[in-house]
């Protein structure tokens, strides 16, 4: 596993990014494409909302807690969502 996905950092044992996006509707809307491409990878995040900030952080619980490729795979996944709506 190489470095961080980018925009994303490693910190607290778990992987992190922090988003911001127009208003509510949009954050919301990418949480909700977030959802479902978490239920595809069978990998769910830890994430908070607030009007137009979304921070998630990933870690792999039934690894023991820590950082593993499922979470990389996950990161560059939602990052591809981002350059979808470019």
């Amino acid at each position: 596993m190489s470095g961080a996905p980018d925009g994303w950092h490693h910190a607290d044992g778990k992987l992190h990014r922090d988003f911001e996006f127009r208003d509510f509707a949009e954050a919301f809307g990418f949480m909700t494409m977030v959802a479902m491409l978490a239920e595809r990878h069978g990998h769910h995040p830890d994430w908070s909302n607030s009007w137009n900030k979304v921070r998630i952080s990933l870690c792999s619980h039934d690894a023991g807690g820590v950082v593993t490729q499922r979470d990389h795979d996950l990161a560059f996944a939602i990052n591809s969502i981002l350059r979808l709506n470019d």
